[in-house]
């Protein structure tokens, strides 16, 4: 079986990332600029918005952060946008989430310029990958990363059955429909799995490619894999382990253990399709300052 390894094409991804920004430095005196906006303490959001800063910072590109309180009010969350909106210094706007309950995600995601939302969430984003017209949008940065992945270890799709077990408009939606489009790395015949599927193994079962980004730790099992299939899994689930310093370790959506007997090639959690999204993020991010300065 093949690891499918997501911190080693995530590590050369930077570093190719690394050569554009330096040689469009050298050129126009100009950086790609991204700015994360954390609302509120949550302790995993502050770690990733710390983690996303450094990355930047290592590939040459502009970073910034700003930290509100968790009481701050849903204007004064979209005022900030909207200064970010017109600072020509930013290429990528993201809003960490979640959001403390008085914020309404769904409007913060549409006061983001799409030309800006480097996370692809905004509607205009999502309707443009639906219709194809993926070198006019952001592709979600999970999807973007598995897409990646495929790519660089030369998996075939061209008709190939690719399940997809989740709909979150985060992973699940957008990348049923990548999969769907006519793209050398895609072309696939789709089928989306979601809680209230009946008897999901017989539609896993089929799969050539198997997604899993149900949420729920181990979920996807080796009577649930067709011999042979490759399976991404996108599952970051916190389990207890009292042999762990923490208390806890991290797990997939997929029985590893059990799916590695079975599958041709695979991704392993931590490790998989987790680096990827970072720098999917920061990919965007580079897009971003490209179309702006039309590089």
């Amino acid at each position: 079986m093949v690891i499918i390894d997501g911190k080693k094409v995530s590590l050369e991804l930077k570093e190719e990332l690394k050569a554009s920004v330096e040689e469009y430095r050298a050129a126009t005196g100009k950086v790609p600029g991204l700015t994360v906006i954390i609302v509120g303490e949550d302790p995993a959001s502050q770690v990733y918005v710390r983690n996303k800063a450094k990355t930047c910072k290592e590939i040459g590109m502009y970073s910034s952060v700003i930290e509100l309180p968790a009481e701050t009010s849903q204007k004064e969350l979209l005022d900030t946008i909207t200064l970010l909106n017109n600072d020509p210094q930013i290429h990528g706007i993201l809003v960490q989430q979640p959001l403390p309950k008085q914020i309404d995600e769904f409007a913060v995601t549409l006061a983001i310029d799409p030309a800006k939302d480097v996370d692809g969430f905004h509607p205009e984003n999502l309707g443009r990958l639906v219709m194809g017209h993926l070198d006019k949008c952001f592709v979600s940065c999970t999807p973007y990363g598995i897409l990646e992945l495929l790519s660089r270890y030369n998996i075939e799709t061209r008709g190939k059955h690719c399940v997809v077990v989740g709909r979150s408009n985060i992973v699940g939606k957008p990348m049923a429909n990548l999969m769907l489009q006519k793209l050398d790395a895609t072309n696939c015949t789709v089928t989306i799995c979601h809680s209230a599927t009946k008897d999901i193994p017989h539609y896993t079962r089929q799969a050539d490619i198997l997604i899993a980004a149900i949420g729920k730790a181990g979920f996807i099992t080796s009577d649930m894999v067709k011999p042979g299939a490759v399976v991404i899994d996108v599952g970051i689930n916190r389990v207890e382990d009292a042999s762990t310093k923490s208390g806890y370790r991290l797990r997939g959506d997929v029985d590893y253990e059990g799916v590695s007997a079975v599958a041709s090639a695979m991704t392993p959690v931590p490790g998989g399709v987790g680096p990827m999204t970072i720098a999917m993020l920061l990919k965007n991010t580079l897009h971003s300052f490209q179309r702006t300065h039309a590089l």
